[in-house]
Formats: C-alpha cells, sequence, structure tokens
C-alpha cells in the first residue's frame, strides 16, 4: 500500500524519523502528498472544483501547494516542506525528493501541453530551487539548493547556480 510505502520512504530519507508514528504526526509535507492522491483521484473523475477547493484548505495548513491535476509517483518526499508549488502539468518520477521552498513552475500564459517540468526516478532537489518551464529533469539527476533550471538536466547530473544576467535598463 502507497500510504506505508511513503512512511518507509520518509525514514530511509530523514535519520530525524525513529518510527513511523512521527511520519503520520509531524510530516506536512507528507500530509500534502496523501490529500493530492486524494484529490488527484477527484481531478480524474471531473471533480476539479472540490479537488481544488481540498488542496486550497491543504496549503492554508501545510504551507505545500500541489495542483491536483499534477502526477506524482511513487515513495515522494518533501522534506521541510513549506513553500513548495507544484504545477498542474508536472510530473514527478518514482523516489524523488524535495526540500522546502521549491517551485515547479511555468513560464507563460499557454493553456496548452506540458508547461511545467518533468522528473524522472531519483531525482533530488535542493532548498529553493525552481525549475520553470516544460524542462526535463532526468533519472537520478541533483539540482542544488537555490538553482534556477530552464533547461533539461541529464541523467545523474548534478546541477547548481542560477541562470540570471544582466539587464541593461533605462
Amino acid at each position: 500500500m502507497s500510504f506505508f510505502q511513503d512512511i518507509k520512504a520518509v525514514k530511509r530519507a530523514d535519520p530525524a524519523v525513529r518510527y513511523g508514528l512521527e511520519v503520520l504526526f509531524f510530516y506536512p509535507g507528507m500530509w500534502a502528498i496523501w490529500f493530492y492522491r486524494f484529490c488527484h483521484f477527484l481531478w480524474k473523475i471531473h471533480l476539479k472544483f472540490i479537488s481544488r477547493l481540498i488542496m486550497t484548505i491543504i496549503r492554508w495548513l501545510t504551507g505545500v501547494e500541489i495542483h491536483p491535476g499534477a502526477m506524482i509517483g511513487k515513495r515522494f518526499v518533501i522534506d521541510h516542506g513549506m513553500g513548495v508549488v507544484i504545477g498542474e502539468t508536472a510530473i514527478i518520477g518514482d523516489d524523488c525528493m524535495m526540500y522546502h521552498g521549491v517551485t515547479l513552475g511555468g513560464r507563460g500564459h499557454s493553456k496548452e501541453g506540458r508547461r511545467h517540468p518533468k522528473l524522472g526516478d531519483n531525482v533530488v532537489i535542493g532548498a529553493g530551487a525552481s525549475i520553470l518551464g516544460p524542462v526535463t529533469i532526468c533519472k537520478g539527476a541533483k539540482i542544488g539548493a537555490g538553482a534556477v533550471v530552464l533547461n533539461d538536466v541529464f541523467e545523474d547530473e548534478t546541477y547548481v547556480g542560477q541562470k540570471a544576467r544582466s539587464v541593461i535598463t533605462k
């Protein structure tokens, strides 16, 4: 069952967890994921308004915003989840880990196609990273804290730094 797999995944990822009951009571990132799974089901059966409403309430309670239209794989862990944003067309593979303040966001106003990132399996994203647009982060990649990713990331690569550049203003 996915619920127990999630608890085991958090125990593997976080050395501070001593027993599964701690995850149930003290990990709002997991609460957000569990509610997301229920709301994703509602989204798929076209109860979109109620799924968005529930996820908005969960955002208020946990500080984690996951659009119910996103697709999230098994054993996904959000550690210290405050400020995490996952957009509607984001795809997250199995066994991924994300820290606080991460954004999987879009870069435009198009309503067509995939607008958000796709993460392969076993991807780790550091605190405060922003992955923007329909980029693909391949299997086993690591994104450093505070990184801004606007292009695809290759398998098992580690990416750090910001993409910002100087802009001439008048």
